[in-house]
């Protein structure tokens, strides 16, 4: 989901079957400013990972930790194809899992 991406929130959160209140809420985003970015509002990108992560990658973001962050952070900066490629072999182990 990257900024220059339509992406129809509205039809996703459609498709899960969620109204308003129970998308927007699982990303810190109130009913109103939810509907704001349905209605075409630009939606910041820190919004956008969050979209990405909790209602695509299916993560419960309630469950992350601070070292959990720490660690991306370290993998981003040391190697970046080291994340990509670990987050690929995460993909192929969770598919023949």
């Amino acid at each position: 989901m990257k900024s220059n991406d339509k992406v129809d929130v509205r039809e996703i959160r459609r498709k899960l079957g969620l109204n308003q209140s129970q998308f927007w809420s699982k990303i810190g985003v109130t009913q109103s400013g939810g509907s704001r970015y349905e209605s075409g509002r630009n939606i910041p990108r820190p919004v956008q990972a969050l979209l990405r992560l909790v209602h695509v990658e299916q993560v419960d973001i309630g469950k992350i930790r601070k070292d959990d962050l720490e660690v991306i952070e370290y993998l981003k900066n040391a190697d970046p194809d080291l994340l990509k490629n670990l987050k690929k072999e995460a993909k192929a182990k969770k598919k023949t899992g």
